[in-house]
């Protein structure tokens, strides 16, 4: 059995609830940014709780790599149908051919920096005034400078200094012609909460959170998924682990971990005693110490 506070986790749920109803008031045209992962299926969650008896007031947007997991792609699908809301799909690919952005090569090689592209592509042709996304500030040193309204510039890019003051939960919204917003109702959120309001709302997440048996490769301390959209190296072993993923993104730079937690309990159990957070198991974070940031700085999530 596993006790949690309970009013710990209807304050941030009504908190989250207050923000995204701030921003449905005060953006005309909006998204929500859903990958599939437990953040963003907690955020749809807490949406439908928002506007309810009415459907949720905008889409999903999915921007897809094309090198996701296919039981996230699976569960998304079926979540969006069971939710009753619009699903919106821009791929990586297609900005690919256009020429818009180059593929990375080598055995390193990922697409998660490409979809910045077009994420900023799907912005511009849905016209949307705001962004909602599941990030919070416990993940990353860059995502903890955030304000729960972050105001991007006309080219989308995130500039720490011109963040304006959040005091007393008032959220100026004010905004420039082609000027923008991302919305994170999670920040103050961690992941351990996240995990004890999935258990207590008895929320789906898809299986790839759980324990589980999967072809994996060992490269620079880190558990990748052996996948075709892998470069191997030469004679590079592959072999079957026992093991789950704290955080769902591209298959080449996201890693897993030994894990034999096989129910949300046993998770939480897990998370609880980890010295780590859940990024740590990203490729792609560890390019440089500010990884993160310098993607913000360039649109990203």
């Amino acid at each position: 059995m596993i006790f949690y506070n309970l009013n710990h986790l209807r304050e941030l749920e009504s908190e989250a609830i207050h923000v995204l109803r701030e921003a449905a008031a005060n953006f005309n045209n909006l998204a929500l940014l859903f990958s599939g992962g437990k953040d963003s299926i907690v955020l749809t969650h807490l949406a439908r709780k928002a506007f309810y008896p009415a459907r949720i007031p905008f889409p999903l947007l999915h921007i897809d790599t094309g090198h996701n997991f296919p039981e996230t792609l699976l569960f998304r699908d079926s979540f969006a149908e069971k939710m009753e809301v619009n699903l919106l799909i821009r791929h990586v690919d297609d900005t690919i051919k256009s020429g818009r952005v180059v593929e990375e090569t080598g055995i390193n090689a990922s697409r998660n920096s490409l979809q910045t592209t077009t994420l900023l592509d799907a912005i511009e042709e849905f016209q949307l005034e705001a962004c909602i996304g599941g990030a919070r500030r416990d993940e990353a040193k860059a995502r903890a400078k955030e304000r729960f309204f972050s105001h991007r510039n006309s080219f989308g890019e995130w500039e720490p200094k011109n963040q304006r003051p959040e005091l007393w939960s008032l959220f100026n919204a004010r905004k420039q012609y082609g000027e923008h917003f991302r919305i994170f109702p999670l920040s103050n959120w961690t992941e351990l909460d996240v995990w004890q309001y999935i258990s207590m709302e008895k929320i789906n997440i898809p299986n790839i959170y759980f324990s589980h048996e999967r072809e994996c490769i060992l490269r620079n301390n880190m558990i990748i998924a052996n996948s075709d959209f892998l470069q191997k190296k030469t004679n590079e072993p592959v072999e079957k682990m026992r093991v789950r993923y704290r955080t769902v993104g591209d298959m080449t730079c996201t890693g897993a971990m030994i894990s034999y937690a096989a129910s949300i309990e046993e998770i939480i159990l897990e998370i609880a005693g980890s010295n780590t957070t859940e990024r740590g198991t990203r490729h792609d974070d560890k390019r440089s110490e500010a990884a993160m940031e310098e993607r913000k700085r360039q649109g990203y999530f």
